[in-house]
C-alpha cells in the first residue's frame, strides 16, 4: 500500500480551484468532470467535509508546508462554495464539517467563527421529539444516526459533554438493535417508526461517540456486530457510489481510533478490520490509483461511463480508509 501515492491520485484528479479565483480549493464531485463538475455547481457539501478531514489525516502523517496551504485555502473556499455560509439545511453535513474544522483548528489555522456558526445550529436542533436528539434536516420528521453521531462526537471534542453524552444516550436507547448491536438508520418522530437500515457509517459515527465518551463496553460490542455483520471475510462491505461511497470509510476511520483506544480484545478485531480492508482496497484498485467503490472486487477499467469509482465520495473513501490504515 502506498498512501501518498493514494493522497497524489485523488488530489491531482479531483482537486481545483474555486471559479478560477486564487487561494481556493476544492474537490470536484465526478472524474473527468462534467461542465457543471469543472464549475463546482455540482460540489457535495458533505463530500467536502471528508476530503478536507483526509487532507487534514495526511498533514498528520507527513506535514508540509504546502499540504497545509491548500487546507486553508480549502476552509475557506467552503465559505464562498456556499454563497457566504458555513451551513446548510442538514444537521448531519453541519456535523460533519463541524469535525473536519476542528481538526483543521488544532493545525492552527482559525476556524472559530464557522465552529461557532456550527454549533449554534446544532445544539438548537434538539427537540424533545422521539425522546431527545437532534433531526436529521430543517422541516423534516426524522432523526437519524448519520446526524446524531457526528454531532455527539462534535459537542465531545468542543467541551459540551453533557449535551454529547445526552445524544449517545438517546443513540444507545433509540437506535441500536439490541440482539445485534447494530446501530439502524433512524427514527420517524411523527409515528415512532423505526427505520432499520443497517448503513456502515452508521456505526462508526456511533463507535467514534462511545469512544469520545469513554463508553467502552457499547464501543466493543459495536465492534464485535461490525465484524459479524458489516465485514464479509474481514473487508468492510461497499456500498455503492454517491454519499454510499463514505459509508465504509467513515467506518473505518472510527475503527482505527477504536484499534488504539480499547483495552481488550476488540482493538485486535478492529485492527484487523481495518488493516484487511485497506490491503483488498489497494490491491483491487485500477492504474492510478483509481479505488473500487466495493473493496472486496477489483474496480472496473477502463471506467464505464456509469461506475460508481467515477465519484470524488468513492476516491475519498479509499483515500481515507489508507490513511486509517497508515496510522496502525
Amino acid at each position: 500500500m502506498d498512501v501518498s501515492a493514494a493522497e497524489r491520485a485523488v488530489t491531482s484528479r479531483h482537486l481545483r480551484r474555486v471559479w478560477a479565483l486564487p487561494a481556493t480549493a476544492l474537490g470536484r464531485s465526478g472524474w473527468p468532470p462534467s461542465p457543471g463538475q469543472r464549475l463546482h455547481w455540482h460540489w457535495n457539501y458533505w463530500w467536502q467535509a471528508h476530503l478536507l478531514d483526509t487532507l487534514v489525516d495526511a498533514q498528520l502523517r507527513a506535514p508540509t508546508p504546502a499540504r497545509l496551504s491548500v487546507i486553508r485555502s480549502f476552509a475557506r473556499s467552503v465559505r464562498l462554495r456556499n454563497f457566504g455560509r458555513w451551513t446548510n439545511d442538514y444537521y448531519d453535513d453541519m456535523a460533519w464539517l463541524g469535525l473536519a474544522l476542528q481538526r483543521v483548528s488544532a493545525l492552527g489555522i482559525d476556524t472559530g467563527p464557522a465552529l461557532a456558526a456550527i454549533d449554534t445550529e446544532l445544539l438548537s436542533a434538539w427537540t424533545p421529539a422521539a425522546g431527545g436528539g437532534i433531526w436529521w434536516r430543517k422541516g423534516d420528521d426524522f432523526k437519524n444516526a448519520p446526524a446524531n453521531g457526528p454531532a455527539a462526537i462534535f459537542h465531545a471534542r468542543s467541551g459540551n459533554v453533557a449535551r454529547a453524552q445526552a445524544m449517545l444516550d438517546w443513540l444507545s436507547s433509540t437506535l441500536v438493535d439490541p440482539e445485534s448491536g447494530l446501530v439502524w438508520d433512524g427514527i420517524r418522530a411523527d409515528t415512532g417508526e423505526l427505520v432499520k437500515h443497517i448503513f456502515t457509517y452508521c456505526q462508526g459515527v456511533y463507535l467514534g461517540a462511545c469512544l469520545e465518551l469513554s463508553s467502552m463496553d457499547a464501543a466493543a460490542r459495536t465492534v464485535r456486530a461490525v465484524a459479524e455483520h458489516c465485514a464479509p471475510d474481514g473487508v468492510i462491505r461497499g456500498q455503492g457510489g454517491g454519499d454510499g461511497g463514505l459509508f465504509a470509510a467513515i467506518l473505518a476511520r472510527y475503527l482505527a481510533l477504536a484499534a488504539r483506544s480499547l483495552p481488550g480484545p476488540e482493538a485486535s478485531t478492529a485492527r484487523s478490520l481495518v488493516l484487511t480492508s485497506a490491503e483488498a482496497c489497494w490491491s483491487g484498485a485500477a492504474p492510478g490509483p483509481v479505488f473500487s467503490a466495493y473493496w472486496d472486487r477489483a474496480a472496473p477499467w477502463p471506467l464505464p461511463a456509469d461506475a460508481p469509482e467515477r465519484d470524488l465520495s468513492v476516491q475519498v473513501g479509499g483515500w481515507m480508509l489508507l490513511e486509517a490504515a497508515a496510522t496502525l
